[in-house]
């Protein structure tokens, strides 16, 4: 899957992305910690792993941030 910013995620990155769209909550929407907490669990990565790889989504442009919560973009696609 290519995101916002053309270029193919990792493997790792797109396993991550799969854990986060597995996970989503009705709202739509996680927090940060809630997002970490996912990966931890799902993909064992440690705090700062999680913390790089969602910032990895974001600047790729498949997160987004509205109001200090994370939004998955056009996640559909990513199922």
């Amino acid at each position: 899957m290519v995101g916002q910013g053309g270029s193919p995620l990792s493997p790792l990155a797109q396993d991550a992305l799969d854990a986060l769209v597995s996970e989503l909550p009705d709202e739509g929407e996680f927090t940060h910690e809630q997002a970490y907490g996912i990966l931890e669990e799902k993909e064992d990565l440690g705090r700062s792993g999680a913390q790089d790889i969602i910032e990895r989504l974001h600047n790729n442009g498949h997160l987004y941030e509205v109001e200090g919560k994370l939004r998955l973009t056009d996640y559909e696609s990513a199922q």
